[in-house]
């Protein structure tokens, strides 16, 4: 059986070379201070936090965002 991407990630596998340089940065207008901001670009996602812009973005893939989204959606983040 293949290795997913995460594992491969885990596991230094390969990233993309993205140039963020002029990607179009969005904030949630939920949540406080704007601080995750997150670009769609060349078919992947990118997400850095939007009050220290240069540190480098972490860059998913569109299934490991959708993942992500549908686990926030479940609660599977909460702290609470």
């Amino acid at each position: 059986m293949a290795e997913s991407i995460t594992d491969q990630r885990l596991a230094g596998g390969p990233r993309p070379e993205l140039d963020l340089t002029h990607a179009d940065w969005r904030t949630s207008t939920r949540g406080v201070g704007g601080d995750v901001q997150v670009a769609f670009i060349e078919g992947y996602v990118a997400m850095r936090n939007g009050r220290s812009p240069e540190i480098p973005a972490l860059i998913f893939s569109p299934a490991e965002w959708r993942g992500f989204v549908l686990g926030a959606r479940e609660g599977e983040f909460d702290l609470t």
